[in-house]
């Protein structure tokens, strides 16, 4: 009997040395919501009877309006098929622990250590509550105190608060103490204008027009820099503060940014930086080095946290020593060896939270930054910076692909692309490149508003990614442009792999086409007829 000679299944997987692109299949299981899928009677575990003592002693603080009448309506479901269901749930998604995971535009996603998952699934911090007595809660009171000391050295300023629940709500609370310093002064009437540019992050913008403040937004000159003579023009006796990211969410690095800052300071503005793109500036350079008086940072971006589908997050507001009086309050105090909270300050522009700050989100990014120490995070910047220009050179050698601004110049953490070149050619815009980026097992978001780069594509390598993984993005890069000219319709109807086609968003626009809660929808259904 002739033997048929042994295949070496590895050596299939690559041509002339380099990888095929990975098979991929999303798994697609159509799979109800969970209340669709109630069977009355089934239970997923059983719960003992609540003593009556206790049922009544729990329920006698409540006025008699809120306590139930009826259990409420939850769905009964066995423990398989609560298993089952969010199982399935988890095969259809993509996320940061299943692909590579580096174009989520300015989002620095990058790898959550599970250790520090670990950590914040321990019952000692999963089961405090925020209305725990101060003595009960020491240890984390601790962990928080000594964050804000991290985020003091690394700022370089000398107040921190950590309540905010996101980037955006810092920006906010950075905003409101910029108003609160010059109410102070009696120079809020005068001062209603927010200097920022139109690359830094839309929040930027959007926070200053919330807290009530007119907004002046600068371009860029024919480098892709801030326009410093613009700057130099707009500020005045109007203006409150310049309100600006650097780098810039095209990864430009402005090289006079302590030129910008003392231009508000000479007219008696402030200077607010805006430090969600820190991911490559870690132990380099620091807020208080450009002379800025408040800055924020996202925990949940720089220091390792986990986003979460946009929750829960913490953003990081440091002030310098003039401003700490107006940070939001609870402040955490040290008293000898005990913590403690204290809201007697009466310039503090009070809570922008309902609790101090999302403890577990703490607890990881203390974790992190523990375990890497002051080198560590130096390191977490310099290959951040590394990756982020080798992915920059090898993705402009896709043809159709730019980098607009700086030409020949390097970048920081992360670059701005444009396909506008390859869908002028073929026709493929870049939102349908992202789309078949997830037939191969990755994706990215195209970009933020406004769209002044045309067919954008944001890419963020981070620090947690290896060269292999890098060279994988790019090639799944330049594959999808060879398809775009050869067969540009499987580009423009992708995804084809994936559990779910395009999205129709005209439904969107018309509030009686969709519905908060699966019961809403039930409801409207019911009034308007199924169609």
């Amino acid at each position: 009997m002739r033997k048929e000679p042994m295949q070496d299944i590895s050596a299939a997987r690559f041509t002339r040395g380099q990888p095929h692109l990975r098979r991929y299949h999303q798994a697609r299981w159509d799979e109800p919501v969970i209340f669709e899928l109630s069977q009355p009677g089934e239970r997923a575990l059983l719960l003992p009877e609540v003593e009556p003592a206790i049922a009544a002693t729990a329920a006698a603080p409540l006025p008699p309006g809120m306590r139930r009448a009826q259990a409420p309506a939850l769905p009964q479901l066995s423990q398989n098929r609560v298993l089952r269901h969010y199982l399935r749930l988890s095969q259809e998604t993509l996320g940061a622990d299943l692909n590579v995971d580096i174009g989520q535009g300015t989002c620095t996603m990058k790898y959550n250590p599970k250790i520090n998952e670990q950590l914040a699934r321990d019952e000692r911090i999963s089961q405090l509550h925020p209305l725990q007595d101060e003595s009960t809660v020491q240890g984390m009171l601790q962990v928080m105190h000594e964050m804000e000391h991290v985020i003091e050295e690394v700022s370089g300023m000398d107040a921190v608060s950590l309540q905010p629940r996101s980037g955006s709500q810092a920006i906010y609370a950075n905003i409101a103490m910029v108003r609160a310093w010059f109410e102070a002064r009696g120079e809020a009437g005068q001062r209603d204008e927010i200097i920022t540019t139109i690359f830094s992050h839309p929040s930027d913008a959007a926070c200053a027009k919330v807290v009530g403040y007119k907004v002046i937004t600068l371009y860029p000159d024919a480098d892709g820099y801030p326009d410093l003579a613009a700057m130099q023009a707009a500020v005045g006796p109007r203006t409150a503060a310049l309100v600006i990211t650097n780098p810039e969410d095209t990864g430009i690095f402005n090289p006079r940014i302590a030129q910008f800052v003392q231009a508000a300071h000479d007219v008696g503005a402030l200077a607010c930086y805006d430090q969600a793109n820190a991911n490559g500036l870690l132990g380099i350079t620091r807020a208080r080095d450009a002379g800025f008086d408040l800055c924020h940072f996202n925990l949940h971006k720089t220091f390792a946290t986990p986003h979460a589908c946009g929750g829960p997050a913490v953003g990081a507001c440091a002030v310098t020593q003039a401003l700490a009086p107006f940070l939001p309050h609870p402040r955490i105090v040290k008293d000898g060896q005990r913590y403690r909270l204290q809201t007697d300050e009466k310039t503090s522009i009070g809570k922008v939270a309902a609790f101090m700050g999302a403890a577990s989100i703490v607890l990881r990014a203390y974790a992190w930054v523990m375990n890497l120490g002051a080198d560590g995070l130096r390191e977490v910047a310099e290959v951040a910076v590394l990756n982020n220009n080798y992915v920059m050179r090898q993705l402009l050698q896709i043809k159709g692909l730019s980098a607009p601004y700086a030409n020949g110049k390097s970048r920081i953490e992360q670059v701005r692309y444009s396909w506008r070149e390859l869908s002028e050619e073929t026709g493929v815009h870049a939102e349908d490149i992202g789309l078949r980026a997830a037939d191969y097992g990755v994706h990215y978001w195209t970009s933020h508003h406004p769209y002044i780069v045309a067919e954008p594509a944001t890419i963020e390598p981070t620090e947690a990614y290896s060269r292999a993984d890098l060279d994988e993005f790019v090639q799944i890069m330049a594959h999808i442009a060879d398809e775009a000219r050869s067969t540009p319709q499987t580009v423009t109807s992708a995804p084809h792999r994936c559990p779910t086609r395009r999205v129709d968003t005209k439904y969107l626009e018309d509030p009686r086409q969709w519905a908060m809660t699966w019961r809403a929808w039930r409801r409207k259904l019911a009034e308007h007829g199924a169609r």
